[in-house]
């Protein structure tokens, strides 16, 4: 069936409530108001003939109908966006969506990027960070990095490069240090992964340490700036902090390092790569392969 009068706005605004789950938050990223997004939805809707809100006392939640429908209008607009974003600087570029762990972005990716530039200089790369849960169809990305052990069901997972997890801390905390089983003695620095320490110190034959409580971070990137005012250890990869460790603001004061996964390149498995995309994840694979093996 051809739906000849459904516009390309009634469908942005679904898009854009979909992804927020809100009228309001949608009507704001629009430009326009609640009733005009709630207009232009149940004008789909009823084009359609399905339902494609549960309207809920604090929210919005999808029908099957519209996640059957989400992908597909998603990668439409990202491939409106693609094709805008070559011919409006009357140039033929192409821009890659990446998203990366920001402990990646920050500490290896970003100091890189000039390099990939310089190859390839048709191709822009749009830059996110995330802290290792992302949503590469909702946020329309052609690559996603991440950490782990590359087993995210739908993803095509190419692995990068390994990194082990040592604790790091101020030279002043690490002078107090003279056996791994003494770090109990400071606030243990903990990311969501919550098992981290525990194997770290069976690595380290250490007498394991009792129940770590306190700050849970999202992010290495966060928890190493607590690291970095004296405020405990972190356990983090010290190949994404040789520059503090380098400058002599962070010390790895044990050699022990904890092998809890690696960053891996990460697609979803069914969606095409543009020239770009492919040109990207080429020049990465390649560049990661030569800095692990340096």
């Amino acid at each position: 069936m051809a739906h000849t009068r459904i516009n390309l706005g009634a469908l942005k605004a679904f898009e854009a409530a979909a992804r927020a789950l809100s009228l309001t938050r949608a009507a704001d990223e629009l430009n326009v108001t609640q009733a005009a997004v709630s207009h232009q939805v149940r004008l789909l809707e009823n084009q359609l003939g399905v339902e494609l809100f549960r309207r809920l006392p604090r929210g919005l939640a999808l029908t099957d109908e519209a996640l059957s429908l989400l992908p597909a209008i998603q990668e439409a607009f990202d491939r409106i966006d693609t094709a805008l974003d070559r011919v409006g600087d009357g140039l033929a570029r192409e821009v890659v969506h990446v998203g990366a762990v920001g402990t990646f972005a920050s500490g290896w990716l970003l100091p890189r990027l000039a390099e990939f530039a310089r190859v390839h200089p048709s191709v822009d790369v749009r830059l996110s960070t995330h802290n290792n849960r992302v949503d590469p169809a909702a946020e329309g990305l052609d690559y996603a990095v991440r950490f782990g052990r590359g087993n995210w069901p739908g993803m095509e997972s190419r692995y990068l490069m390994p990194a082990p997890l040592a604790p790091l801390c101020t030279p002043a905390i690490a002078q107090q240090l003279r056996a791994p089983s003494e770090l109990a003695r400071f606030a243990l620095l903990r990311s969501y992964f919550v098992d981290d320490w525990r194997l770290w110190f069976e690595a380290a034959q250490a007498v394991p340490c009792g129940p770590i409580n306190g700050t849970i971070f999202d992010s290495s990137l966060t928890m190493v700036q607590c690291a970095l005012q004296g405020l405990g250890v972190a356990l983090a990869p010290p190949s994404m902090f040789a520059r503090e460790l380098a400058q002599g603001l962070l010390v790895q004061p044990f050699d022990t390092a904890l092998d809890a996964g690696g960053y891996w390149l990460t697609r979803l498995a069914l969606k095409p790569a543009g020239d770009g995309a492919s040109a990207f994840a080429t020049w990465l694979e390649r560049a990661c392969a030569e800095y692990a093996s340096a």
